[in-house]
């Protein structure tokens, strides 16, 4: 046996995956589970085993395993050292055909990675998930850690009996194992599968059983939570959509459903939205609403069940070879989960929240300056874990859909299903689906490919009124339709639109501008990927019927090209502000609503410079459109949510806040105050010093659940008092028993308000601890340490001198602090723009 000392290199580099797939051709990977101490407090280890079955042409490799010790390594039936630097276990004296069996301890998780165990408050009862990519299924058994290296997978996981027992395969047989009511539970041997999409699942969820019938094939489906959520389930929804998923893809790719049975488990403490296991898809529970949900919430669920949907294919079934090509199957499920939505009728305009919400995410990340092509040159598993990113997901989701548009949707998926036909359950990269895309269209995508999926940046779009013509600063090549609006009385009437060719940097359109031409839209219909720039008259048309437009896509760029305005130094912060109050209570689409309030409240704190005036006039604005919405609607919840935020930063309202709480006066008629309304509030009114440890700790009594725990935390850490926050930002960095949604809450107190007084003092000792927290803590939460606790300084100069003295840092780290510098660089330079741009 060999425990772990040390830890060896866990960052596996591109060439040495490379070098072992050219040597090895893996078959088969049994695992064995043993989970029953999960149930044991004092026990944080259990059993795995893995048998590995493969072809080697060389006499070494090594297994991936990241763990407690490595009990046993047997070779073709004979004993061998055990040589484990804590994270390969090398082997040597290979045969050509090769068993290998590995017994091993892992570790149950806290961060979320790997095998994370959860303790229900509730009920005291323990659940068990896993969560695996890019390369975690080495912390829960022993393998093959990279995606071109797939086997046929069978898993059999004894667990103490008492509750649900799942994996990715069907199950065969259950047996108990001692008198206490232990049972090994098996399951069916999954078809070619990468490590990443492998998945358990253990204890006492929850499940509402349903089935999917199409036309070649029936599939058995099920719904899991936490039994302490069972009532706030909406299964049949979640089954709606399951189905109506199944019919679009199945018919859509002329390919059935490759896994058998479609199991979707929404588990406690996620670190992302879902994950794509075959046969058991992983959801974060925010998406089990336990309150009030508006059409934005339903339509970002349904978007999510149909991205990890589209991964059954794109991801699942053909899979990229290395993470270079991750944008193979994050950009393609982007894209499809808003397709899916549209096509299968359940939000006909899904498309108005992507260009709202995915895309401004893009357009941040392209703008950084560690931005990269589509198609990524990732060295290392550290370089994967950080492109999970705005360009991997919706900066190629926006090309793809620019694609769909320049082929046809008809070729597009025809050449979607011969590449799911030619490479069915195996490994590729851009160059076969080039092939398959040109095959079934005609076209040539090369030079589609250099422009788009190969460079960085974005095009920023103007328009010139005389003649008409569209200018872009970087020359690509697409098309784009110019919208022109006429101004009616005070309404903005559209009097028709023209569709233009850009290749250079300025392109004549065929359509006349006339002196009544009120506004005039590059991308109306959002189907480029650019940012776009409203001139003079525009703004001005803008300004004042905003509201009046009735297509909420083209509504959607204009609120995008006003924020992007405001971020770019050419537009106020002020004048946006005073947009979003006149307008945004006139604003109906529910996403644009939540994002132009998010943009708002980021303004506030980042870009104006009388904080606490401007914060007070929000405030006071929130609060009216709350009470003037209608009861019971959408727009009345986003409104009181955003009364919350910006209750953060100004008092003004917490009488009236408190009192409501406190069922002293009435809230608004139809206002649903739900634990995750009641917690926004409290928490805006603990940093704003309007609610001390006692009020928190009743709240928390009324809400005894594992979010009104982690709520707690955060509403307690950000009372605006020295002491207070001290003691969270030491805990966030010291405090290794902070499971990762409570590091999260821990950080947010710590950052709330308007506090610089308070954490100046932390400045300093944020670099003496980043670099220490990337090497001795997992990659999730180092980052969200680097990330949370960055701080808000008056200059960059203390974040220059880390980077000038730390050039020898990994990469990774790095890449981070260079984007939080940027981020800090930005807000200096809006913030010092602002009172030229308030006078011109």
């Amino acid at each position: 046996m060999q425990t772990r000392q040390h830890s060896g290199d866990e960052n596996l580099s591109r060439e040495d995956a490379a070098a072992r797939a050219s040597v090895i051709d893996l078959d088969t990977i049994e695992v064995d589970l043993d989970v029953r101490s999960a149930s044991d407090a004092s026990r944080d280890d259990f059993a795995t085993q893995s048998t590995l079955r493969f072809r080697a042409s060389a006499a070494e490799t090594w297994v991936d395993f990241l763990g407690v010790a490595v009990d046993e390594v047997e070779l073709n039936g004979a004993p061998q050292p055990v040589e484990w630097d804590g994270a390969r276990i090398r082997l040597s004296g290979l045969a050509e055909d090769n068993t290998v069996r590995i017994r091993a301890r892992g570790r149950y998780s806290r961060s979320g990675e790997g095998l994370h165990r959860f303790t229900d408050p509730v009920d005291g009862a323990v659940y068990l998930y896993t969560q695996y990519e890019p390369a975690d299924s080495r912390r829960v058994y022993p393998c093959f850690e990279q995606p071109d290296l797939k086997a046929r997978w069978t898993f059999h996981i004894t667990a103490s009996g008492d509750g649900v027992v799942l994996s990715g395969g069907a199950e065969t047989s259950r047996l108990d194992v001692d008198v206490d009511g232990g049972v090994r539970v098996s399951f069916a041997e999954t078809p070619l599968l990468s490590s990443y999409v492998t998945a358990v699942a253990v204890g006492p969820y929850h499940r509402v059983d349903g089935a999917w019938t199409g036309e070649r094939q029936s599939v058995d489906l099920g719904v899991l939570c936490r039994a302490s959520l069972a009532d706030h389930l909406d299964a049949d929804e979640i089954l709606d959509i399951t189905r109506r998923g199944l019919d679009f893809f199945t018919a859509a790719f002329d390919q059935d459903y490759p896994w058998g049975k479609y199991d979707q488990i929404f588990v406690p403490e996620y670190n992302l939205g879902a994950m794509e296991n075959p046969g058991l898809v992983t959801f974060t529970e925010a998406y089990v609403f336990r309150g009030a949900a508006t059409a934005a919430q339903r339509e970002a669920r349904s978007n999510t069940i149909l991205h990890e949907m589209a991964h059954m294919w794109f991801g699942d079934l053909v899979t990229m070879r290395w993470w270079d090509d991750l944008w193979l199957k994050e950009s393609f499920a982007d894209f499809m989960g808003t397709h899916a939505n549209v096509a299968t009728g359940l939000h006909p305009d899904a498309w108005v929240t992507f260009a709202s919400r995915r895309k401004g995410w893009a357009y941040v990340q392209d703008q950084l300056p560690t931005t990269h092509p589509i198609v990524a040159d990732i060295p290392d598993l550290e370089a994967a874990k950080l492109n999970f990113d705005g360009i991997t997901y919706a900066k190629g989701a926006s090309v793809l859909k620019q694609l769909v548009g320049f082929v046809g949707e008809e070729a597009f998926f025809r050449g979607a299903q011969r590449y799911f036909a030619a490479h069915a359950y195996g490994n590729t990269t851009l160059e076969d689906l080039l092939v398959a895309l040109e095959e079934a269209s005609g076209r040539d995508l090369r030079s589609w490919s250099t422009a788009w999926l190969e460079t960085t940046g974005l095009p920023t779009l103007t328009v010139d009124r005389g003649p008409l013509a569209v200018v872009q600063d970087v020359a690509r090549p697409h098309a784009v339709r110019v919208g022109l609006w006429d101004d009616e009385a005070g309404r903005l009437v559209a009097r028709g639109d023209v569709t233009v060719d850009l290749f250079g940097e300025r392109t004549l359109v065929d359509a006349p501008v006339l002196p009544d031409t009120a506004l005039v839209i590059a991308n109306v219909d959002d189907r480029s990927y650019a940012k776009v720039r409203l001139d003079d008259r525009s703004l001005a048309a803008v300004t004042a019927g905003l509201s009046s437009m009735p297509d909420a896509v083209a509504r959607g760029v204009v609120w995008a090209a006003l924020w992007n305005a405001v971020r770019d130094r050419e537009l106020a912060a002020s004048v946006y502000l005073a947009i979003a109050a006149d307008h945004a209570p006139r604003e109906s689409h529910p996403a644009l609503l939540s994002d132009v309030l998010a943009h708002a409240a980021f303004a506030i704190r980042h870009y104006v410079s009388d904080v606490e005036r401007a914060s007070a006039a929000w405030l006071e604005g929130a609060w009216r459109a709350m009470a003037a919405a209608d009861a019971g609607s959408d727009a009345q919840l986003i409104w009181a949510r955003a009364v919350g935020v910006a209750a953060e930063l100004s008092g003004d309202r917490a009488a009236e806040m408190s009192a409501i709480l406190a069922g002293e006066a009435p809230a608004p008629a139809g206002l649903p105050l739900d634990p995750d309304l009641r917690w926004g509030w409290l928490f805006g009114l603990a940093a704003s010093g309007h609610a001390d440890a006692a009020r928190i700790d009743a709240e928390a009594e009324r809400d005894a659940t594992a979010s009104g725990r982690t709520a707690r935390l955060a509403a307690l850490a950000a009372r605006p008092e020295a002491s207070v926050r001290r003691d969270a930002w030491r805990a966030a960095w010291e405090d290794e028993t902070l499971t990762n949604d409570h590091l999260d809450a821990t950080i947010r107190g710590a950052r709330a308000g308007e506090s610089r007084d308070l954490v100046a003092e932390f400045d300093a000792p944020y670099f003496e601890r980043i670099l220490p927290a990337w090497r001795s803590r997992s990659i999730e939460i180092a980052a969200r340490l680097v990330r949370g606790l960055f701080p808000a300084t008056e200059d960059t100069a203390s974040v220059d001198a880390w980077l000038e003295a730390n050039t020898d840092a990994p990469g990774s780290l790095r890449r981070i602090v260079i984007e939080q510098r940027d981020h800090l660089a930005r807000d200096l330079r809006v913030r010092a723009a602002q009172a030229q741009l308030t006078r011109h």
